[in-house]
């Protein structure tokens, strides 16, 4: 839990000076295929999800959001201090029994179908992989770091040999699915097929992330080099197996233009990347003593999902590989005085929650909304949705926000859009219909 809710949480202090011009591009193209192949739709599966939430693959086919997805961003791998891709039963680092050991009954299975003791594929990667047989159009990439495992990334990328040997391990262990015994599990290529990319979650090159996570001033060439050895081999790889489609690679960025400065060449990382998936979330965070917006489409003089865009696009990305990240959760405060709808005032500190004091899950807010309890406030300017019973905030994202949030998208010839995660959504996977109708237009 520590690897989404603190990689989501904390957004280091940088300037609030965002320039908000922005300039309209043209629109992203269809690319074929089974799915609605005109904008990505980007959701992240947590490994731990399976536990406390009880979300398994499966549910992802019960709400119907498997038919809405293009990609599955699989959260997290780690990188060991030795600086390779590893998996293993580690307390806190790897937990190889949810990725590929656990056995499915047949009620939590795609397929319907129990997992025997003999297979060498079960866990989520089997579920992955039955989903994508369910939706041929679907694809899968393997996230790599999160908050909490960015841990080793610069030592992994600080020398050529170190990203050479880094890269190698990370295609060997994901993409052609050598995975370590584990009884009758794993194997050679036991994973061969679940996988159909690499998504770089490094938090954050060049600036501070989680306490332990090394940073170092070189680090902004240095990922420049990483996603290049990356793209390199990757097409080698697709090659050497006469794949008619290339494995896809793409990187989570920040909003914060001291932290896009400090970590990330734009021009050059955006010509080996297939898209980026930009924060648009967690722009103020529950340990803050006031409360205030975490996902606002726009916000004069604070970050916002407009500043963000207009960031990366002055700094040479093109608009169609720009994937606006929104949250399937709210962050929230307790003890909220100064009277008002609540929203700037100073709080006593996070509030009461499910999981994790100051975030709760998108299924949650929307029962305080429905309870008569809590009032809904609306910055339509601003495009952003708060919760308060006088006491108590909640920022979030709700179906009337993510609408402004897409036709926002189209109107911009944006990528597409990501989310996390999908563990957070209605029974009904009612977040991801709204994504998914905005996003065609309806």
């Amino acid at each position: 839990m520590r690897r989404s809710m603190l990689g989501r949480l904390a957004v280091a202090a940088c300037s609030l000076s965002l320039l908000t011009a922005f300039a309209p591009a043209a629109v992203a193209q269809a690319d074929g295929g089974g799915h609605d192949r005109s904008y990505k739709k980007v959701g992240y599966f947590t490994q731990w999800g399976v536990y406390g939430r009880d979300f398994q693959v499966q549910d992802l086919e019960a709400n119907g959001s498997a038919g809405k997805l293009t990609h599955i961003n699989y959260a997290f791998g780690n990188v060991s201090p030795q600086g390779r891709c590893f998996t293993g039963n580690v307390p806190g680092e790897a937990d190889a029994w949810a990725d590929y050991v656990r056995p499915l009954d047949a009620a939590n299975s795609v397929d319907g179908v129990a997992d025997t003791g003999e297979q060498p594929l079960a866990g989520n990667f089997n579920q992955l992989r039955e989903l994508k047989a369910e939706h041929p159009g679907l694809k899968v990439l393997i996230s790599l770091g999160g908050w909490s495992w960015s841990t080793h990334f610069s030592d992994a990328a600080l020398t050529p040999a170190s990203r050479k040997a880094f890269v190698e391990s990370c295609i060997d262990l994901y993409i052609k699915g050598n995975l370590p015994q584990d009884g009758a599990r794993g194997g050679a290529g036991a994973a061969a097929g679940v996988f159909d990319g690499i998504d770089l979650d490094w938090e954050w090159p060049g600036s501070a992330g989680d306490t332990d996570t090394t940073y170092r001033p070189e680090d902004k060439q240095n990922f420049t080099a990483l996603v290049k050895e990356f793209r390199t081999q990757l097409d080698a790889y697709a090659r050497s197996q006469k794949k008619k489609t290339k494995y896809e690679l793409s990187a989570f960025v920040p909003t914060a233009p001291a932290k896009i400065d400090a970590g990330f060449d734009v021009r050059r990382i955006m010509r080996d990347l297939d898209f980026v998936t930009l924060q648009g979330y967690d722009f103020h965070v529950s340990g803050e003593p006031r409360t205030a917006q975490q996902s606002a489409l726009r916000a004069r003089g604070d970050f916002s999902v407009d500043g963000t865009v207009d960031a990366w696009l002055r700094r040479g990305a093109p608009a169609n590989k720009l994937v606006m990240g929104m949250p399937f959760y709210g962050q929230g405060w307790t003890g909220v005085s100064g009277g008002g709808d609540g929203m700037g005032q100073p709080a006593t500190g996070p509030a009461p929650a499910t999981w994790a004091a100051g975030y709760e899950d998108y299924k949650a807010l929307k029962k305080l909304a429905d309870s008569g309890t809590y009032t809904i406030h609306r910055d339509r300017r601003g495009g952003h949705a708060w919760l308060f019973d006088g006491t108590t905030l909640w920022t979030y994202d709700d179906p009337q926000v993510l609408r402004a949030k897409t036709g926002y998208i189209r109107e911009h010839g944006l990528g597409g859009a990501m989310f996390w995660s999908l563990d957070a959504d209605s029974a009904d996977g009612e977040l991801m219909t709204a994504v998914d109708r905005g996003l065609r237009g309806r």
